[in-house]
């Protein structure tokens, strides 16, 4: 062998080491080696704008699970979530569950506000308490045009109600 193949070889053995240090660092620090048995709950909500699959379900802002399904109720047109929760984390049962926006234009993620009940949710159980995500472009609508909750403007309500001999003096 000459010098330059050594070279050559030292080189692509370097890279390689690299690379596999790559690939155990990402191992290591995302979920894909698994975590164990979780157990599944389901909340029911009017909105899920926005929220993906695997999205985080998050308790005081540490991450304790994930949503690992989506559906739509045909009789009551909810929408079901289906969220894996870590199996060390143990929840009332009167946990509420909300639909948060991680910053302006962040991802959504479920955060779980524990209760104070003493019996814990069981596997498969529904969370009695939820609130739906809140779409930014209905609140900057209403904002912007000065909506109220019935799609009226507020401003035509209040000419239509009053009295025009009241304001004019006469």
């Amino acid at each position: 062998m000459n010098k330059d193949n050594i070279i050559e070889t030292l080189i692509g053995a370097f890279v390689l080491l690299v690379a596999a240090y790559f690939l155990y660092y990402a191992y290591g620090t995302t979920e894909v080696k698994g975590s164990g048995k979780q157990y599944v709950i389901f909340g029911k909500f009017d909105r899920i704008d926005g929220l993906n699959l695997g999205g985080d379900v998050r308790v005081s802002g540490i991450k304790v699970g994930k949503v690992i399904s989506q559906t739509l109720d045909p009789k009551t047109f909810q929408a079901v979530l289906e969220l894996s929760i870590s199996p060390d984390v143990k929840l009332p049962v009167d946990t509420s569950a909300e639909i948060i926006g991680n910053g302006l234009l962040g991802d959504k993620y479920v955060s779980l506000t524990p209760g104070s009940d003493e019996e814990h949710l069981a596997e498969k159980a529904f969370l009695e308490y939820t609130q739906s995500s809140i779409s930014l472009d209905s609140l900057i609508g209403k904002f912007m045009f000065g909506l109220d909750k019935g799609g009226k403007d507020k401003d035509k309500d209040k000419d239509a109600n009053s009295d025009p001999k009241s304001s004019t003096g006469k």
